[in-house]
């Protein structure tokens, strides 16, 4: 099994129920240390679909099951950057998607993404 990060709080990395996985947000903590140590939006991005994509092998799926994500950035403006290499992880059809600018995220890190995947299919 891959190691995933551990929950920052009081809360499930992931949780099944029925047929779905839900992954809480995925923030850019490598596993083995459990450290932020990216540090521009592109490897945050990269380390957070990483982080995701090993919650989805260590329960049998891949990034194809992910019916629907939630993407949250410190700044809109990074949107480009991240979406670039959001492209290198999901292939068509692509998962539906909704994007935020929010005030802060936590550990003051620049992306956060949360998901859906399916079982079945």
């Amino acid at each position: 099994m891959k190691k995933i990060p551990e929950a920052v709080g009081p809360y499930s990395a992931f949780r099944k129920a029925g047929d779905f996985l839900y992954i809480s947000g995925q923030i850019a903590i490598n596993p083995e240390n459990q450290q932020i140590e990216a540090v521009t939006v592109e490897e945050q991005a990269r380390q957070v679909l990483e982080n995701l994509k090993a919650i989805l092998e260590n329960n049998g799926l891949t990034t194809k099951n992910v019916i629907k994500t939630t993407v949250l950035l410190d700044n809109i403006n990074d949107f480009g950057a991240v979406n670039s290499i959001y492209a290198e992880y999901f292939t068509e059809p692509y998962p539906a998607r909704s994007a935020f600018a929010v005030d802060k995220l936590p550990k003051g890190v620049l992306v956060e993404i949360e998901a859906i995947a399916y079982f079945g299919e």
